[in-house]
């Protein structure tokens, strides 16, 4: 027997003990189903047989998972298969139940381009409002007009919205967004104070153009910026500009009045310009209808 086994190359030992466990596989019952529709051979399947068993497992934590949560797999909301590549055997990770459930429901968001937002706005949704406080009403009804008519290809204004800090401003206009989106209409929303200081830095023209030409723009907490000439007239103004000449709806959100906000770009770092500022204010009244909302601080 010895004298046998010393005869035996180690290829062959090897291939005796891949034989073995892909027997055993076939026995798998996750294993039958996820080879079934291939249409490649055994001998060719039987090389891949540990990559085909961590396919089974994975297509078993999603026979049992309960949300994508629970999600057990190395990357969560896939799952590891095999599939047939003209005729060879390859693997991709094809998105779950759950996944695509999510995807459809974000499909919304390939409309929108976000800059430096949270979470939460980019999820905003109207049927999540908060309805309870009358001094929301005028706002809300406001923007419910705007969607109709924006919708149906009236010109409309914009809004600035100014109020007290965490009630609300930005969810209310990006839940009109969110829902424009879902109708295929194309916007943004920049966090302005972040935004400037991103362009400074890095990539402004693409950056620049792009938000100067989306036809549905949110400009969110302006005032909240520190001032400096470049940024308020080489960046504000010809946007502002270039978004009224060509009658593109813009929005604004900020904890500052209209005329606070005049003070505040008046103020830059290189001294006092009130001219500079009052024609960046004209632009913003041409744009916009100017509404303040005092409210509960919904961050509390």
């Amino acid at each position: 027997m010895h004298n046998i086994l010393e005869n035996i190359s180690d290829t062959q030992l090897n291939n005796i003990d891949l034989d073995t466990e892909y027997e055993v596989a076939k026995k798998n019952s996750n294993f039958k189903v996820i080879t079934k529709n291939l249409k490649i051979k055994d001998d060719e399947l039987k090389k891949y047989t540990s990559l085909l068993l961590e396919s089974c497992d994975e297509y078993e934590h999603c026979k049992n998972c309960k949300n994508i949560l629970d999600c057990l797999n190395k990357v969560e909301g896939f799952c590891y298969l095999p599939i047939n590549n003209n005729g060879n055997l390859s693997f991709s990770y094809k998105p779950c139940r759950y996944k695509k459930i999510e995807e459809e429901k974000n499909k919304h968001l390939e409309n929108i381009k976000f800059f430096n937002t949270p979470s939460y706005v980019e999820q905003a949704d109207l049927n999540n409002i908060y309805k309870t406080d009358k001094n929301r009403f005028k706002v809300i009804n406001y923007l419910m007009d705007f969607l109709d008519d924006y919708e149906s290809g009236r010109t409309c204004k914009g809004l600035y919205l100014h109020g007290n800090f965490g009630c609300g401003k930005t969810y209310l206009i990006a839940a009109i967004f969110n829902e424009l989106a879902k109708k295929n209409y194309k916007s943004s929303i920049i966090f302005w104070p972040e935004f400037l200081r991103q362009v400074f830095y890095d990539d402004f023209n693409s950056k620049f153009e792009y938000v100067k030409k989306v036809p549905l723009l949110l400009i969110d907490d302006i005032g909240a910026e520190g001032i400096t000439a470049w940024n308020r007239d080489e960046v504000l103004c010809p946007l502002l500009q270039y978004r009224m000449d060509n009658n593109l709806t813009t929005f604004f959100t900020s904890n500052l009045t209209m005329k606070e906000l005049e003070s505040h770009l008046a103020n830059s770092k290189n001294g006092v310009d009130e001219v500079k500022a009052k024609r960046i204010i004209s632009r913003i009244e041409q744009l916009t209808v100017d509404i303040e909302m005092i409210s509960k601080n919904l961050r509390k």
